[in-house]
């Protein structure tokens, strides 16, 4: 029996992404590992908690898990038939009511298995390990207990959460404050992130969003020091891998940025133009299931069938951060290529004339691969054709194109009015998002009575209003001069120019409504450059000089600001885009998304060291695209992590829950 830890490594060999080291890590380190000495007996039984089934989900098929000679997964927790002839790999947390469960599995004369494989999820504390060590009937039992540090979700190529879908409202409620509650999260959330860095063996410079500087004016307040506590609670993990797991680096390998979602308030809320974000958006999707309907093989009623939009289908690869618009036109081109130089296609499609016995031969030969084919490029080409029926009758055209210009300083007052005048029977969700970008960028039209006046000119509720009231929950300090009875959605101490963005199109055309740009794009290109304001960004460990990160020059170049503001001389792109919001782009061959898939990988060939970026409270489909695009563009693999992925809808839902109270006209004083 071996009490070890991970000793995969990402460094050195064949560069591997974020998410393949974690599929391998789970077969090969954990499920192929677990061999018997008896050959007569090769399948085993897989036995995981409510937590480590679904790292083990999101990571690898059943398919992978029974090549690894899995016969049975079962649950820790319910009643088990007993298989003393076979062995049994637990994957489970290491918790108290876990290891005591396990214990009574594998104590007394007869146990439900022969042998048992003990993976810990995180580390196992002492107390625990101690009380496995002192159960003499079960540790003649096990073949081995290790502690796989994997307690994370992978639920994309570059991208993690911690599954923790309350995080926004425990840690920036009302009600969050010093509570025990709130540090226990934190410690979890912390606790999961540190698992990344043991699987990956990395070990990150920690850099951290800090709390504003008392003076006068401000107090900070325990909301804008979680990114420092998240920092401090991961250093305290990462500190204590270095010595007790094997061959984890003792020098820097990556970088770590952690901020929470006041960095970005517009991101979770405006309309983001991808196909991937518009399905997320628009449709009725469960996570990544979508249910569409196909024409029943019998010709009868359609038959509902589930699909999952992930990384296996490469028409999903390689359009889901295109604009709605391109994915469109290129299925569009896809489709009527793949017909005319399919065979099978060509032959389906003859008028009634009698085919040869060569036709069907090679009708026969081309069928299989023709309908797997065309099976996915009809599923999105009806997804595309469904977004854009939804944009044209909710008119979210107009309303992204006043949107962007909000956010790049090109409307104001008199553009957001007149829209909400004339777009009364609008959706009341598309006018409160509308109202919350124009109180991020306008907060001063949000004092007196003004926030009640739009409240009413755009119909929306008092339970609508709470998720603008509630910003300012995300704002970081709060202001001591706020005058009594009322309230201001100033969000800093600083008057925000009308600006939320700069404009970093530039003169090159592009698509319309893709101008928007979440702001992890320019915190990751400075960090990746070393330009992240000192003030702003500390770091748990000072960047030590001998470490030369790819395109990293840690400490000499002046800081800059972040937030920039607009240009100095800001200007609305609507008069450069011609009349349709298309433009027409070349096609490729009939069916060439395959290739998306075999490139894939390659692309990661001489990366340079990692960059990773937290979210607390949520993450944006738009920022993880731009993740996507950064590891293209610095050559460097940008990992996103959150707490949770969020759509605009679930976002709004718990920014409303942040305040308890119930509001009436009377509350609201902006």
């Amino acid at each position: 029996m071996s009490f070890s830890d991970s000793e995969s490594s990402s460094h050195g060999g064949e560069y591997k992404t974020f998410r393949q080291i974690s599929r391998d890590r789970l077969l090969y380190e954990m499920l192929q590992s677990c061999k018997s000495g008896d050959k007569k007996s090769s399948w085993k039984v897989l036995i995981m908690d409510r937590v480590t089934v679904k790292v083990m989900s999101h990571s690898c098929k059943m398919a992978d898990i029974t090549d690894q000679g899995v016969s049975l997964v079962e649950d820790l927790f319910r009643r088990r038939q007993p298989l003393p002839s076979m062995d049994a790999v637990y994957f489970i947390q290491p918790s108290k009511e876990n290891v005591v469960m396990f214990l009574s599995d594998m104590s007394g004369r007869e146990p439900l298995y022969r042998k048992a494989y003990v993976f810990f999820s995180s580390p196992i504390p002492k107390d625990l390990l101690s009380r496995i060590r002192g159960d003499s009937s079960v540790i003649q039992r096990i073949g081995s207990l290790n502690e796989m540090n994997l307690e994370y979700f992978s639920i994309d190529s570059q991208a993690f959460i911690t599954d923790h879908e309350r995080a926004l409202e425990e840690l920036f409620g009302d009600n969050a404050g010093n509570s025990r509650k709130s540090e226990a999260l934190l410690n979890e959330i912390a606790m999961r992130i540190a698992t990344v860095f043991a699987s990956l063996k990395e070990f990150p410079f920690v850099r951290y969003r800090a709390a504003k500087g008392l003076d006068d004016d401000t107090v900070t307040i325990d909301r804008d020091l979680i990114p420092t506590k998240l920092a401090a609670a991961i250093w305290n993990n990462i500190t204590t891998y270095k010595t007790s797991i094997h061959d984890f680096p003792q020098k820097e390998t990556c970088e770590l940025l952690i901020v929470d979602r006041s960095v970005d308030q517009v991101a979770p809320v405006i309309h983001e133009w991808t196909y991937d974000a518009m399905c997320h958006d628009l449709l009725d999707l469960d996570g990544n299931k979508y249910v569409h309907e196909v024409q029943s093989k019998s010709g009868g009623e359609p038959e509902k069938k589930e699909v999952l939009l992930e990384d296996h289908d490469p028409v999903w690869l390689e359009l889901r951060h295109a604009h709605i618009a391109e994915a469109s036109e290129r299925l569009h081109d896809k489709m009527t290529n793949f017909v005319s130089k399919n065979k099978a296609a060509q032959l389906q499609q003859r008028d009634g004339s009698e085919l040869s016995t060569r036709d069907i031969q090679k009708m026969v030969q081309a069928l299989p691969q023709y309908n797997e084919q065309m099976e996915k490029l009809s599923l999105h080409v009806a997804i595309a054709g469904k977004i854009n029926n939804i944009i044209r009758e909710l008119g979210l055209r107009d309303l992204g194109q006043l949107e962007q210009d909000l956010v790049f300083g090109d409307a104001g007052a008199k553009e957001v009015i007149n829209f909400l005048r004339t777009k009364q029977d609008g959706m009341s969700e598309n006018k409160l998002r509308l109202l919350m970008i124009y109180a991020f960028v306008y907060p001063e039209k949000f004092e007196g009575d003004k926030g009640i006046k739009l409240m009413q000119l755009a119909r929306l509720s008092k339970a609508d209003m709470k998720a603008v009231k509630n910003m300012k929950l995300l704002g970081g300090s709060a202001s001591k001069k706020t005058s009594r009875g009322t309230f201001s959605l100033k969000f800093d101490s600083v008057k925000k120019k009308h600006a939320a963005r700069k404009d970093r199109t530039g003169d090159e055309e592009t698509w319309a409504l893709f101008r928007f740009y979440p702001m992890i794009e320019e915190l990751i290109e400075n960090l990746s450059k070393g330009e992240l304001p000192k003030d702003e960004y500390h770091c748990m460990n000072s960047p030590s000089p001998s470490n030369n990160g790819s395109q990293r020059n840690v400490g000499t170049s002046q800081p800059t600001s972040v937030r920039a503001g607009p240009s100095n001389a800001p200007h609305s792109m609507r008069s450069k885009r011609t009349p349709t919001w298309a433009r027409p782009r070349s096609s490729d061959d009939g069916y060439s998304s395959d290739s998306v898939l075999r490139s894939a990988s390659s692309d990661f060939k001489r990366m340079g060291q990692r960059i990773f970026v937290f979210i607390i409270g949520g993450a944006t489909r738009s920022e993880l695209r731009v993740c996507h695009k950064l590891t293209a563009k610095l050559r460097r693999e940008v990992v996103l992590g959150t707490t949770s992925m969020e759509d605009p809808p679930q976002y709004i839902t718990k920014l409303k829950l942040l305040s308890e109270k119930e509001l009436s006209i009377e509350d609201i004083h902006f």
